[in-house]
């Protein structure tokens, strides 16, 4: 009988595996951000990571490149985390568990951001109206929002308030 065995080696190495998956997939999305040149109206944080606001509605290749990128990194940390040398488990190399593992681990990681994607697809926002979506599910998850300095004036500029104004009517 052929028993799936997972043997976990060096279970602080675990955890740091666990941390660096987390930060390297929000990292592609910060990376895909930079890449898009766009003034960040703000960022927030909040139980589900750090998130960052923009003003403009992102092109399509953006949109599926913000959903495809970190989807990639995280598969790729998976793959590193559990089937080389640096691994801190012992698990059986064989290549349907090789899919299996980065498939769950990029589902995981990146079925919200193709949701994401679609929608913004699907349902297209941009400049106040984008920014006030944006704020309202933020807010709706406790998240801890802060305004740039361009995100003060473009508040101020289109609101007619202040940021924190703004976030006393959510």
């Amino acid at each position: 009988m052929n028993v799936l065995h997972l043997q976990v080696v060096y279970p602080l190495g675990a955890v740091l595996l666990a941390v660096f998956w987390i930060i390297s997939f929000r990292l592609a999305h910060l990376l895909v951000l930079l890449l898009r040149r766009e003034p960040v109206i703000g960022w927030a944080i909040g139980p589900l990571g750090v998130s960052f606001m923009v003003l403009h509605k992102p092109s399509v290749f953006f949109t599926w490149l913000n959903a495809l990128v970190p989807a990639l990194v995280s598969g790729s940390v998976l793959y590193i985390g559990f089937f080389t040398p640096l691994s801190p488990f012992i698990v059986p190399h064989h290549p349907l568990f090789i899919g299996l593992v980065v498939c769950c681990g990029v589902l995981v990681s990146s079925t919200s951001d193709v949701v994401l994607a679609l929608r913004d697809l699907l349902y297209p926002l941009w400049g106040e109206a984008r920014i006030l979506r944006n704020i309202q599910i933020l807010r709706s998850t406790w998240a801890s929002i802060h305004f740039t300095p361009y995100g003060h004036s473009y508040v101020n500029d289109h609101f007619g308030s202040s940021p924190a104004d703004l976030l006393k009517a959510f």
